[in-house]
């Protein structure tokens, strides 16, 4: 019994040792960790880090605000420029068919010797202008009398024909050459149809 208390007391010293050792280092493993599991000592990691990710973030955001900004601002003139072509397509509309207004008030008897009525020729060139704003109210006269004259001879050659080349942006020889007539043919075709109007237009 004696022995086994002399054997003990060495056994008990290593136990109270290695006890000790344990303690020390659990306690080091959680003096010695900072934030998020990194060492203690690591300068500045959660302060770099954070501001890190705030500057990103409002460089992102800075970014997406001007590329929104710039959007809406194309988006805005191009908006603009739109309204503002169908704002003046809208006034040569207005403008040419007060024209034309005035024009058959001023000549009452001009439509009956063109063959037709002032209410056709007003209703007619108001429905054209919706495609050819800057058609003038001349030309489109021009263009019924053209048609009613060649119609016969060449059946492509019809009012209708004849606006949609002006609409083009082509003249009215131009335009009877390509629906083909020959250069001379045209000009003479179109010399008589505004000769009628002129003598129309005489009181």
């Amino acid at each position: 019994m004696k022995n086994f208390g002399l054997l003990a007391l060495p056994v008990l010293g290593f136990i109270l040792i290695v006890g000790a050792q344990s303690a020390a280092s659990a306690q080091g493993r959680r003096g010695g960790h900072g934030q998020g599991g990194l060492p203690a000592g690591t300068p500045g990691i959660g302060r770099s880090n954070s501001v890190g990710v705030d500057r990103g973030t409002g460089i992102s955001s800075d970014r997406s605000n001007r590329r929104a900004d710039m959007g809406r601002e194309t988006a805005s003139d191009r908006s603009n420029g739109r309204s503002d072509a169908g704002l003046e397509r809208a006034r040569l509309r207005s403008e040419n068919a007060r024209q034309a207004d005035e024009e058959l008030n001023e000549h009452p008897w001009m439509a009956e010797r063109l063959h037709t009525t002032a209410h056709d020729l007003r209703s007619g060139y108001r429905a054209a202008l919706l495609t050819n704003p800057k058609l003038t109210f001349g030309q489109y006269v021009a263009a019924t009398r053209l048609g009613a004259n060649l119609g016969g001879r060449h059946p492509n050659v019809t009012t209708g024909a004849i606006l949609g080349g002006l609409a083009d942006g082509k003249s009215i020889g131009r335009t009877l050459q390509v629906l083909g007539l020959g250069e001379h043919e045209a000009k003479d075709a179109k010399k008589r149809a505004e000769q009628e109007v002129k003598e129309a237009k005489r009181h």
